[in-house]
């Protein structure tokens, strides 16, 4: 059992090291640089190559059964859910085999009306409190679920 985590732009390391550490499970930190290497034994730093997607399909490859994958990329998200891996959003909204069509064809749609209309860009809400909380409170329960 592995927690991956795409790094890059991820708010959650701090919470994700804690509750896996506590929890005793590896966890490997991917991204394209600049993230300093903990020296948390129970995590390994990868750093991939510069480009798009690097890190995304270094998780792909890798993220399967009882493995928990970490991220805000929804075809990342995708990969993994069909590789049976429990995938969490930042925000701790579960992405699973039920709902992650229906989160797809909306990223895609929401795409279409940002390149249609410039006036939609930037309008997502900032990461909160309330945000960070249900991330901790789904992690958790991704481990327990895992543990059996």
């Amino acid at each position: 059992m592995t927690i991956y985590v795409d790094a890059d732009a991820c708010p959650v390391k701090a919470e994700v090291e804690r509750v896996g550490t506590r929890h005793r499970h590896p966890m490997v930190i991917v991204s394209n640089g600049g993230i300093r290497p903990s020296v948390n034994p129970l995590i390994e730093t990868v750093i991939v190559a510069a480009g798009p997607d690097e890190a995304d399909k270094w998780i792909a490859e890798r993220a399967g059964p009882s493995d928990v994958v970490i991220t805000a990329d929804i075809p990342l998200a995708a990969k993994c859910v069909a590789a049976g891996a429990q995938v969490l959003k930042h925000n701790g909204e579960p992405l699973t085999a039920d709902n992650i069509g229906n989160v797809l064809a909306t990223r895609d749609l929401m795409a279409d009306l940002r390149a249609a209309d410039p006036f939609l860009q930037g309008r997502g809400g900032g990461f909160t409190k309330a945000d960070r909380s249900r991330f901790l409170d789904a992690l958790e329960r991704a481990l327990r679920r895992i543990k059996g």
